[in-house]
Order: C-alpha cells, then sequence, then structure tokens
C-alpha cells in the first residue's frame, strides 16, 4: 500500500468512538482546527515493568525515558463542528503528510463548504498551515486526496466551484510542496484514478457517466466513451469498462464489457449480457446472464478477455451465489453458498486456469446477514489462510491452511492460556484458539483492529482472540504468532489497537477503551514482553493511531481530543531514539519457515520447497532500518501428498490427507467445458497445487482428453469497435450476430441434448461478490490499487457485486 487516507469521525461524547473505513486507503474522520504548539512540556517517563501477560518473567527496559521523551511531539487542532479531516501519507521515505479538513453546511438548495489544507515534512510531528496553496477553495471531502501509487510525490485535490462555474483540480508534482489548477470540463462522479503503469495518465467519471482520460496528469481531458458504468485499470496499460445500451446502469445483466489497450483509440467488446466483472491476480472474472430467466454463470479469462471459460465447479441451484475470496497469479479461493439460509458454503480452489475447481473446506462461515467472512490471507508467510467454520453443533471455529487450501486445521491453544472453567470441564474439545476478524467485527463484538500481518516481518502475525467458546469471549485479547500461525502467544489481555513497526523489530498498541488514555505499549522482541510509556501527563479520549504504511517506520502517531472536546490532539512518538543500534550480522539468526516437527526429513516443505529465512533475534534490541530486506535460502522438495489439492469431484475428508471422490460424482464420467469444447478429466484423485515446486517422489495420473464436442460459455466472442464505425459496418455487425445467435441457440440445444447427458458440471449462480477487507482482498483488483483503496465496497444481497459504490 503506498499511502493511505485516515479519517476520523467526532462524536458528542467519547463513548462509540471508533476507526471508520472510507474513500482513500483506510482512514477515519476527525474534526479539523488551527494548528498550535510543537512538543508538550508535560513530563514522561517509562515504567520499569512489563505490560503483558508474561510481566514475571520479562526484564524491564531502563535509561530509556529521556529518549521517548525527547522524541515525542504534540501538535493541537482547534476543533469545528460538523467537519471532517483527511490524512494522506505522500510517497515512500518523503516523511510528508497532507491533512485536509473540510467544513460544509446546506444552505437553502445549494452547499457553503470551507477547507484548510495542513503539511508535514516530519511524519506528522509537526504541520504548517498551506491552504494558500488551494487558494481556500472547497475541496471534496468524498474524494479526498488522491495519491499516486508511484511514490513520485503526485497529488490531486479535487475542488467544487461549481458556484463559481464548475469543477477544479489542484496538481502537485512535488509532494505537496505547490499545486497548479486545472478547471475540468465535466463534474466528476468519482475518484481521479491512476494507471498503476504510468501515473501521467489518469481516468474518472463524469455525473453523466462519460469516460474521460488525462495523458498529461489532468492538464487536459478527452472523453473516450459514454454510458459508462464501472471502469478499473487493467496490466500493461489496458482499460476495462462496462457500459449500457439503454441509459440505466441499474439494468444489470444487459451490460457489455469492453476493453481498450491504446487509451480509447480502439475499443472491444470482450464480453455481452454481463451482470458484473472484476479483475483480480492474473484473472478476469465476469459473471453473464444465461438467457434463462434470471440465472448468471461466471466467466473467467485469463488473457484479458480475448478468451473465457465457465468455472467448472458442482452444480447449484440459482438462488445460491459465490463470493471470491482471493485470487492471486496462481489460483482463485471461491465460497459457494450451501442451498437454504444455511449461514455456510464451501470453499473452492482453482486451477492454474481459474477453470476447473475443487472443493476445500465445508461448512465455511458466510451469514446470510451480510457480506462479512473471517477469510484472511497472511502476508507474513506464503501459503498460509485464516478463516472461520460453523461445526455441526454451531460454534464457530477458526481454521487455518499453511498450503494454500489443500488441508485445513484448527488453530493451537498457546501454552500461556487456558479455557474457561465451563469449557475445559464441560466441554474440552472446544478449548481451541478463536481469532476475531471480518464477521466478528460486523457481530459488534469488541474487536477494534482486524488481523495484522506484512510481507516484511516474516511470520509475524497479531490477531484479536479467545480461547474456549468463541460467543462467550465480549472482549476478546491480542495474541501473537511469530511462525505464521503453526504456534501462537497470549500477548495482551483484552482488546488493544495495534500496529508492526520497523519490518517486525518493534511492536505498539494502544488499550481499547472508552476512558482517557495516557500510555502506549511496545515490544522489541515480537510480542514476548511489553513495556509502558506514558506519552503524555493529559490522558485523551483515543480515536485511531497511525503510521506510514509499510511497517517500516519508527513514527506512531495517536489521535483524539481532551474533555472539553474542542481540540483535536496528535501526539507523534518516535521510537528511533529508542533502538540507537543498527542490526549487525549477529542480531540475526536462520529459522526455518513452516517448521512444524524438526525430527521429520520433510519438515519446512511447504508448496514443494524450503525457505530458510534470517529473522532477527528476539533479544536482540537495534534498528531494522528502512533498507532492511528479506533475506532467504530455498530448496526443492520431493513431491507427497501434501503438494496436492483434491481434484475435481474429490475431497479430503476432515482429520485424513487422502482425497476421497464425492459420492454425487461415483460411477459418472467428469467432463468440463474448457475453450469450447468439452474435455473428460480421468484422476486418481489429485491435482498439483498452483505454484508448487516440488520434484520427483509422489506422481499421481491425471490426464485431460479432448472428446471434440463443442460446448459453449454463453460469452459472445465480440468484433473490435472503434470511434469510426460506419453505418456499413454497424449492419454487418448485426447480420453476422444473428447469424452466431441462431448458431449459438442450435448449439445450446446440441450441448443440452448430446453434452449435459454425461458430467458436464457448470455452476450457475445468483450473486457474485467480492470482499475488500480493512487492508485489502488478496489480489483482487490489484492492478488498481490506489482505486480499490479509496473505494468502501458496498453490496446488495440480491444482486452481483459491482465495484462501483
Amino acid at each position: 500500500m503506498i499511502c493511505r487516507i485516515l479519517m476520523l469521525g467526532l462524536f458528542s461524547s467519547a463513548l462509540g468512538r471508533h476507526l471508520q473505513e472510507g474513500t482513500g486507503s483506510p482512514r477515519a474522520r476527525r474534526q479539523p482546527g488551527d494548528a498550535e504548539g510543537r512538543h508538550s512540556p508535560e513530563r514522561r517517563e517509562l515504567t520499569r515493568s512489563s505490560a503483558g501477560v508474561n510481566e514475571e518473567t520479562c526484564t524491564a527496559l531502563r535509561g530509556v525515558e529521556a529518549a521517548l521523551q525527547n522524541s515525542t511531539s504534540t501538535f493541537t487542532f482547534k476543533v469545528r463542528s460538523m467537519g471532517s479531516l483527511s490524512l494522506a501519507w505522500v510517497g515512500d521515505r518523503s516523511g510528508v503528510v497532507l491533512m485536509l479538513t473540510t467544513f460544509q453546511v446546506p444552505l437553502f438548495l445549494m452547499r457553503f463548504g470551507q477547507s484548510s489544507l495542513y503539511r508535514s515534512e516530519d511524519y506528522g510531528k509537526t504541520f504548517q498551515d498551506v491552504t494558500h496553496l488551494i487558494n481556500h477553495t472547497f475541496i471534496q471531502s468524498e474524494f479526498g486526496i488522491a495519491i499516486s501509487p508511484d511514490h513520485s510525490g503526485k497529488v490531486i485535490l479535487t475542488a467544487d466551484v461549481s458556484g463559481f462555474g464548475g469543477f477544479r483540480l489542484f496538481r502537485s508534482r512535488d509532494f505537496g510542496l505547490t499545486f497548479e489548477p486545472t478547471d475540468l470540463p465535466f463534474e466528476p462522479l468519482i475518484q481521479m484514478l491512476y494507471n498503476p503503469g504510468d501515473c501521467n495518465t489518469l481516468l474518472t467519471l463524469s455525473l453523466t457517466l462519460d469516460l474521460w482520460l488525462s495523458e498529461d496528469f489532468g492538464a487536459t481531458w478527452r472523453k473516450i466513451h459514454n454510458s459508462v458504468c464501472l471502469v478499473r485499470w487493467g496490466p500493461r496499460n489496458s482499460i476495462y469498462f462496462t457500459t449500457n445500451n439503454n441509459g440505466s446502469c441499474n439494468d444489470k445483466g444487459m451490460l457489455d464489457l469492453k476493453k481498450t489497450v491504446d487509451y480509447g483509440k480502439t475499443i472491444h467488446t470482450v464480453a455481452s449480457r454481463v451482470y458484473s466483472f472484476v479483475l483480480g491476480g492474473k484473472f478476469l472474472f465476469s459473471s453473464i446472464m444465461t438467457g434463462m430467466g434470471s440465472e448468471r454463470v461466471v466467466h473467467v479469462s485469463v488473457d484479458g478477455g480475448e478468451h473465457w471459460n465457465i468455472a467448472q465447479l458442482p452444480a447449484v441451484n440459482h438462488q445460491q451465489f459465490y463470493y471470491i475470496l482471493a485470487a492471486n497469479q496462481d489460483m482463485i479461493f471461491i465460497h459457494v453458498d450451501d442451498p437454504g439460509d444455511t449461514g455456510v458454503g464451501t470453499i473452492y480452489v482453482s486451477d492454474d486456469r481459474g477453470t476447473v475447481f475443487s472443493k476445500s473446506l465445508a461448512r465455511h462461515l458466510y451469514t446470510t446477514t451480510g457480506s462479512d467472512t473471517d477469510f484472511t490471507a497472511i502476508s507474513s508467510l506464503r501459503g498460509v489462510y485464516m478463516t472461520s467454520i460453523l461445526t455441526e453443533d454451531g460454534t464457530v471455529e477458526t481454521v487455518i491452511t499453511y498450503d494454500q487450501g489443500a488441508k485445513w486445521q484448527p488453530l493451537r491453544r498457546p501454552q500461556n492460556s487456558d479455557c474457561d472453567a465451563a469449557t475445559s470441564t464441560n466441554r474440552p474439545n472446544r478449548c481451541k484458539l478463536h481469532i476475531y476478524a471480518s464477521y466478528s467485527t460486523a457481530m459488534k463484538m469488541n474487536v477494534p483492529v482486524l488481523p495484522l500481518s506484512q510481507p516484511n516481518a516474516v511470520g509475524l502475525i497479531l490477531a484479536h482472540g479467545s480461547v474456549g467458546d468463541s460467543e462467550s469471549a465480549l472482549a476478546p485479547d491480542v495474541y501473537v504468532s511469530d511462525d505464521g500461525g503453526y504456534s501462537w502467544l497470549l500477548a495482551l489481555k483484552g482488546p488493544h489497537h495495534y500496529a508492526i513497526l520497523d519490518s517486525g523489530g518493534l511492536l505498539v498498541a494502544v488499550e481499547h477503551t472508552n476512558s482517557p488514555i495516557n500510555q502506549i505499549k511496545f515490544s522489541t522482541d515480537e510480542g514476548q514482553c511489553w513495556h509502558l510509556y506514558n506519552f503524555t501527563s493529559d490522558p485523551l479520549y483515543f480515536i485511531a493511531m497511525d503510521s506510514e504504511p509499510g511497517s517500516r517506520s519508527m513514527n506512531v502517531s495517536l489521535w483524539g481530543n481532551r474533555n472539553d472536546h474542542t481540540k483535536w490532539v496528535v501526539i507523534t512518538v518516535d521510537f528511533r531514539k529508542l533502538l540507537t543500534r543498527d542490526c549487525n550480522e549477529g542480531d540475526y539468526q536462520e529459522w526455518l519457515a513452516h517448521s512444524a516437527d524438526p525430527s521429520g526429513l520433510n519438515d519446512g516443505c511447504a508448496m514443494g520447497y524450503k525457505e530458510t529465512f534470517l529473522r532477527l533475534r528476539k533479544d536482540s534490541m537495534c534498528w531494522n532500518g528502512r533498507d532492511f530486506a528479506i533475506t532467504k535460502k530455498q530448496s526443492p522438495c520431493p513431491c507427497s501428498v501434501a503438494d496436492y489439492h483434491c481434484d475435481f469431484g474429490y475431497y479430503r475428508p476432515e482429520n485424513s490427507s487422502e482425497c476421497v471422490e464425492q459420492e454425487e460424482m461415483t460411477g459418472r464420467p467428469l467432463e468440463f467445458c474448457l475453450n469450447g469444447t468439452t474435455e473428460q478429466l480421468q484422476t486418481s484423485g489429485y491435482r498439483k497445487i498452483p505454484g508448487n515446486q516440488c520434484e520427483g517422489g509422489f506422481q499421481p495420473e491425471r490426464k485431460e482428453t479432448d472428446l471434440r464436442r463443442l460446448c459453449i460459455s454463453d460469452a459472445h466472442h465480440p468484433n473490435p469497435l472503434t470511434e469510426k464505425d460506419s453505418p456499413k459496418t454497424a449492419v454487418i455487425v448485426m447480420v453476422v450476430m444473428a447469424i452466431l445467435l441462431m448458431s449459438a441457440l442450435a448449439g445450446v440445444w446440441l450441448v443440452k441434448k448430446y453434452v449435459c447427458g454425461g458430467r458436464f458440471l457448470v455452476h450457475r449462480y445468483s450473486v457474485m461478490r467480492e470482499q475488500v477487507e480493512a487492508n485489502k482482498i488478496e489480489g483482487v483488483d490489484d492492478v488498481d490499487t490506489s482505486y480499490m483503496e479509496t473505494e468502501k465496497t458496498q453490496f446488495n444481497d440480491d444482486s452481483d457485486q459491482d465495484l462501483l459504490e
């Protein structure tokens, strides 16, 4: 994540303060005011005892009180009611933070608004009022601050000057040091979308649903299409967008999906009768109406929409839905709802083509009351995912996979955590660790932060959880894993806000409470021991904690307000002076990832190879630094059953590594539609996990045979369109389409009569959804990071997921 926007909401009382997600990267709403002050004169001191549950075995840190006191800065803003504040990090390592305050009130049929802009060059320790750079113009709060994803310092503010004739951009190429105003020839509907491959090129939609493009960083604009409902940047400067033919984007299922690779000069229709589309990893997904009632089918393409295949999953009825949980360059995770309102479903995993799916996890928790699921991609160790299942007796249980869904298992109970007496006595089988994620927050549990992991903090996971009955824990504790989820440690009692700094070398946490606070907790040994620091003598009502994206910073900012609620306060603690020594070679040790059985020959083998990392020793109190790079060695492993997913039509029973045939498949040929022809699968039940690099060893037989029978994908094979299509061309196209339609109808009849008599499995859906978590779904729309981090996904229970709202 290149930048993020933090927005905080001010309530009339201290109760109910919370971090909200919205446009921009993660953000929360705050009240604005005037800046004042720098370093607070209050005395601060470091307590000499641990703040964690291992207090008795931890050694207090000494001699650092002065270091932290001298590196703590306080900055105050006067509050203006009904206002909001957007905070954005600009670039990487620049230290520049832009803070935009907006204040608006309705005035008869018009809106009266006022904005102020503040800029910091020292990671938020001090701010300067630079409102004059935008001529005191009102900036639309819903668009916030658009930061380029290439660390180049490009910034765009969208101003509403409708009272003077329209809308205006304020554009900066120097990290907000100067801005250039440019009037827009249209009224924007969405935020400016940067091309990830060239941030001088921008896209946006107008209020009249016209698609506009700029190739000179917003200086000039040209319209490339009208009646556009949704637009996405694709790889290699490609643009994908849906259009409507009747002037209404609400008529889903009648949209065309179009693509251009030359900035609109030539446009191709890649699919018709589209309900919605999603970009994820190397895959393009589209939900297509079948032409038979309200049913629609998901199609997958790995070549940008040139060719489509129907996702092959066990048949379900049209009232069910699917949900794209994750997609990377290797494979796809999809949740398929069980029949009826059970609140559970099945996770299926794909092959490397994203077409042939097999069963991965049953009874996956996904309630009918919302779109929240606990499915979490662990970014600190490859192949690891966590989620929740609903057991047969109705309890929620967390399970984890270390091999991209080939096998799932419950979490191990931390050795320093005990079950409650009732559970350990009456229901000992429930004495397991349960992790709280998106579903828990949707159920209004006291969970202020979702599970956290970072790619540069190898193996490290912070999460809220409880041991015992998950539904009985009203105030979950903080647990830490330092090995990618194999083992866990009870670190802090009660809910906390937490963050990872210095690539995992420093963890910080603040208690989640409705009472004023003045302490921050920190750990230099991956959560084993925690220490307290009183950052102020005048406690504040804490709202949120923020640090520079990337987890390499040593600064953390605490936002809140005082008792009178008339001032917002940001207190920034710089821990760099606490870790005064740079780490050297002796501070690191080798660590074998995925090591669960040190005595086994294949210990550490995951996804076909072993990885040995150099990791910071827990007793080394030193600074990794911003240039810290992960050092690792890899070695291949012989193939075993663990390197395979169960194949199409097979599954792994609970507590078993063997793949067995699904009951409904017994005695039936396994056939599926691939690239327009029917393929027959001959398998012993195993398919190598996409991305697996094992060599030799277990090599089960598997063969796909082309039966030379045509099948169709319900997606058109469209013709290229240009801005200068002639009427003659349109007539020819209509004639060709009529012929194709007659052929397609004949094809449908043939397929139904002669193909579907076998085992031609097509998954039909009523809902297509994709999840955007607080820290973003893995792989989905990763070519459009800036937009995904600025749009909060909404959904309708009875419709496919669009990414526009």
